[in-house]
């Protein structure tokens, strides 16, 4: 690995290491608020997460942060197929550890580090099938990607930082929070499953953001996208 590639995979593990540690942690502290408080709460923990580590890592590596956000640069042709699988093992290995230290940080007698990271796993909520959560997560994840093509990729976006990205992910949960917890991101899903335990329905968290940053990728990043855009 070049050492260009290396910065690249840490500032992609410690963004991505911020988003579920600060997303796990409020929806752990949060949860016996109102659903609406609540709700609030995480939409803007991780909106703010995002905004000011996508900021900070994006003249790094781009501030992907999440694998449908590669995965949407690659099938946009942004990005190398070697470069994207070190960026999905670096985003994983950063979901991972920071659940890790979730669990690690705030475990007490009474509560168990675990359970409090199963509990900040997205699930599917009361009402949509496995089918339509999928559908939630691909809609979701399109926009998401999308907003990052025109305000980060494309050389005529207006170059606002992760402001918008960030924007993006909390609109994404106010509305589909109470569905699907709003992912939208593989590996906020995947680290506190590894180590909550909390299985169930893990797939439409991968084939979701997947098809929505697939889409997005072939939307903006092959049709819409300025030509001379890197």
């Amino acid at each position: 690995m070049s050492q260009g590639l290396l910065k690249q995979c840490i500032a992609e593990f410690v963004g991505t290491f911020a988003l579920i540690f600060i997303g796990v942690g409020v929806i752990a502290n949060h949860a016996d608020l109102g659903s609406n408080a609540g709700l609030l709460a995480v939409a803007l923990a991780h909106g703010f997460t995002i905004a000011v580590m996508a900021s900070a890592t994006g003249g790094i590596s781009g501030g992907h942060l999440n694998p449908a956000v590669t995965f949407a640069l690659f099938v946009g042709s942004k990005i190398d197929l070697k470069r994207s699988v070190a960026y999905w093992c670096s985003q994983l290995a950063g979901a991972v550890v920071a659940a890790w230290m979730v669990a690690i940080l705030l475990q007490s007698d009474t509560v168990s580090g675990t359970a409090l990271v199963a509990k900040g796993t997205p699930t599917i909520g009361k009402g949509p099938t496995p089918i339509q959560s999928i559908g939630i997560e691909a809609v979701l994840t399109f926009f998401l990607a999308f907003v990052v093509y025109g305000s980060a990729v494309d050389v005529r976006a207006p170059k606002i930082g992760g402001l918008a990205i960030g924007l993006t992910v909390a609109l994404g949960i106010l509305f589909g929070g109470p569905f699907t917890g709003s992912a939208m991101n593989p590996a906020r899903t995947f680290g506190p499953a590894l180590i909550g335990g909390q299985w169930k329905h893990h797939y439409v968290y991968w084939i979701g953001p997947l098809i929505g940053g697939g889409l997005a990728g072939l939307v903006y990043g092959r049709f819409l996208i300025k030509a001379d855009s890197k």
